[in-house]
């Protein structure tokens, strides 16, 4: 998994680049080993398509119910349902738990219409990064809205 590692790293650092040099933050090495530093293999899945790497995404337990983390894309495949698969996926098992789900993007990413788009809403924001979280929908709701 060390070699997964450094290979989200690298997509980490290629998916959040404009957002956060638009924010003035993107530092070359930070962008890197914060993901290092934050990285724990058993609450994180490897997105592949055609047995390819394209992405990953965590669910880390916490008390206030499971963060969504380090959800990224290769750009290259970004647009094709591929994130929205995923997401549904992760939402209809939270769901099913009962287990409300947090994220938090940064401020002005096209990601957070992702987020809302599937009954997340905004629990606080800084000046950099927007919270947000999702509680769980009944299986009923499920049925009526899809």
């Amino acid at each position: 998994m060390l070699a997964d590692v450094e290979l989200i790293a690298e997509l980490r650092a290629v998916t959040m680049r404009s957002d956060l040099e638009r924010l003035g933050r993107y530092d070359e090495r930070r962008v890197r080993q914060r993901l290092r530093d934050r990285f724990i293999a058993e609450h994180t899945s490897v997105i592949e398509v055609g047995g390819v790497f394209a992405g990953c995404v965590a669910l880390r337990p916490a008390d206030e119910g499971h963060w969504l983390e380090h959800f990224y894309l290769d750009p290259g495949r970004q647009g094709a349902g591929i994130g929205s698969a995923v997401l549904s996926r992760i939402l209809a098992r939270c769901d099913r738990e009962r287990i409300v789900v947090r994220v938090n993007v940064l401020r002005g990413s096209p990601a957070q219409r992702l987020y809302l788009r599937n009954g997340f809403s905004v629990d606080s924001e800084t000046p950099i990064d927007i919270f947000m979280l999702r509680a769980p929908k009944r299986q009923d709701q499920h049925r009526l809205n899809g």
